[in-house]
C-alpha cells in the first residue's frame, strides 16, 4: 500500500534518510520517496499507516 504524509520538518536529505531508516526498521522492503520543497513523503510498505506515523515520532518528524 503507498501512504502519504506531509513532514513540516522535512528539509534535506538527512532528514530524509533518518526517516528512511526509521521506516525500514518495520517494513525493511519499504519504499521511501520524499520531496523536501513540498515537505510531503510517499511510502510503499507492508506497516500500518499508524506504525509508520510512531515511527516518524519517534525520530523527531511527526507527521500532520
Amino acid at each position: 500500500m503507498t501512504l502519504q504524509f506531509t513532514i513540516p520538518k522535512l528539509a534535506c536529505s538527512a532528514c530524509v534518510n533518518t526517516i528512511t531508516d526509521a521506516i525500514q526498521q518495520f517494513d525493511a522492503a519499504a519504499t521511501v520517496k520524499a520531496d523536501t520543497k513540498t515537505k510531503t513523503v510517499s511510502i510503499e510498505t507492508q506497516a500500518s499507516e499508524t506504525v509508520v506515523k510512531e515511527a516518524f515520532a519517534s525520530v523527531g518528524y511527526p507527521s500532520i
